[in-house]
């Protein structure tokens, strides 16, 4: 697809250097299979658009979160600058539509491939930097991932409940003992079944079970939210 007309309307920016674009969209394997440049394929503009997406997600987490500790901070900011969350977003802009892919990469379906569809996206906001600037850049990565850092602002953009459960109690004793105990186990070894506790400081919050201790421990952390625990 030539006509960048309705990805510069999702985007709300339209570039002035149209090949920072083109190469922003052209992936390795293209490159590759038209014997370009390694300069031409767009993982160099991946990089930079790493840092200012890092960056900006990170600034209006801040904002939004005054008085978060740095390493909730941190984690909120990992949710939404994550492979799955940026794809999901590459997705509904329907990003893959406007990639250049090698002949054996599009037959594999590397338009949908969440790695290629959320390293396109930074590519995409590292040439929108190069091309217009940072607050060209910041305007787009607000105006795309403004929902999702307000998500993960409140901690629902994020499945992991043990990590949930762990900043909910830390905020309120930075020094409290969380624990997690196996109270039951049933079932043959290739079948095994797990009951496991939660406790923060001794205290018993929840219990939960599952076909492995990984997953039990991320019931009984549910299981203690779903009580009160936000």
């Amino acid at each position: 697809m030539n006509n960048y007309d309705e990805l510069y309307r999702i985007i709300g920016y339209r570039f002035n250097d149209e090949t920072l674009l083109k190469t922003a969209l052209t992936h390795s394997s293209y490159a590759a299979e038209h014997k370009l440049g390694y300069e031409q394929n767009n993982e160099r503009l991946e990089f930079i658009g790493d840092a200012y997406v890092d960056a900006v997600v990170g600034m209006k987490l801040f904002e939004i979160m005054d008085k978060a500790h740095e390493g909730v901070l941190s984690r909120r900011r990992a949710d939404v600058v994550c492979e799955s969350t940026l794809a999901e977003i590459a997705t509904d802009m329907k990003l893959g539509e406007f990639l250049l892919l090698g002949k054996g990469e599009a037959v594999s379906g590397g338009s949908m491939k969440p790695s290629i569809l959320s390293d396109a996206f930074e590519a995409l906001m590292g040439a929108i930097f190069i091309d217009g600037g940072y607050k060209a850049v910041k305007d787009v990565i607000l105006r795309l991932l403004g929902k999702k850092i307000v998500l993960a602002s409140e901690g629902k953009l994020s499945s992991d409940h043990k990590t949930k459960l762990q900043e909910y109690l830390q905020d309120r004793d930075h020094n409290v003992k969380i624990e997690y105990r196996v109270i039951d186990q049933s079932g043959p070894d290739h079948m095994k079944h797990f009951t496991v506790a939660v406790f923060a400081n001794g205290v018993g919050l929840g219990t939960g079970s599952g076909a492995s201790k990984a997953k039990a421990e991320q019931a009984a952390a549910e299981n203690a939210l779903s009580k009160g625990v936000k």
